[in-house]
C-alpha cells in the first residue's frame, strides 16, 4: 500500500510539471526544442508511473485497476 501511495504522489508531481511546462509559450528555437524534449520525457515517465500503479493495483486484486 505504501508503494501505491508513493506512485500516486509521483504521478501528481509529474502532472504538475506537465501543466507548468504547458503554460510556457515562446517562439521556435533551441529552447523550444529542448522544452519539447522535456515534455516528451515527462509524458513518457508519467505513462510509466501510471503503468506501474496499474500493475500494483492489479497485484492487489483491486476492483478498478485504472490510476
Amino acid at each position: 500500500m505504501k508503494k501505491l501511495t508513493t506512485l500516486i504522489k509521483i504521478f501528481g508531481m509529474i502532472s504538475v510539471m506537465i501543466f507548468a511546462a504547458a503554460a510556457c509559450d515562446s517562439d521556435d528555437g533551441a529552447m523550444e526544442k529542448a522544452g519539447a524534449k522535456i515534455d516528451n520525457a515527462t509524458t513518457d515517465l508519467g505513462n510509466k508511473v501510471e503503468d506501474a500503479c496499474e500493475d500494483v493495483k492489479e497485484g492487489l486484486n483491486a476492483k478498478n485497476s485504472n490510476c
